[in-house]
């Protein structure tokens, strides 16, 4: 089991803030943050903006943006594909997601509490179990860059 964070020296790349370019949907992004979080819109022209932020503004205006109708259906498809392009994009990075083998890949969001996208270990979120829908998805991208 190998659990990452944005601090994790070693596997920090495999959050989302992680700074690397990442082409998707014909539009360069900072890190693979900015690409997920305007794909919550369908207006290109509001895609594009994303591509300006840091991470977390990206986040920040992803809270603010209106949802495309079908957004909780597609998010974690969504999720695989970004990751996808930014590993297979990013040589050396690739490299790192592969030499993890078959561990299980698990985003220690105690710091932020996120029971979705992630695992929460702190007193306060210790009986629920997340979802870790990030390390999920980066699993996934593993099997299909063998």
């Amino acid at each position: 089991m190998i659990k990452f964070s944005r601090s994790n020296e070693k596997y920090g790349c495999f959050s989302n803030f992680y700074p690397c370019s990442v082409e998707y949907g014909g539009i360069v992004y900072p890190n693979s943050e900015c690409a997920w979080q305007s794909l919550k819109t369908l207006d290109m022209e509001k895609r594009k903006k994303f591509a300006t932020y840091k991470a977390a503004g990206a986040k920040k205006m992803g809270r603010r943006v209106e949802l495309r109708s079908d957004w909780e259906e597609v998010k974690y498809q969504l999720m695989v594909d970004v990751c996808y392009a930014k590993f297979s994009q990013n040589k050396e990075l690739k490299s790192i997601l592969q030499a993890t083998g078959e561990e299980e890949l698990i985003e220690n969001t105690t710091a932020w509490h996120d029971n979705v996208w992630g695992n929460c270990e702190c007193e306060r979120c210790k009986e629920t179990e997340g979802k870790n829908l990030l390390g999920k998805a980066l699993m996934e991208v593993r099997s299909k860059l063998k």
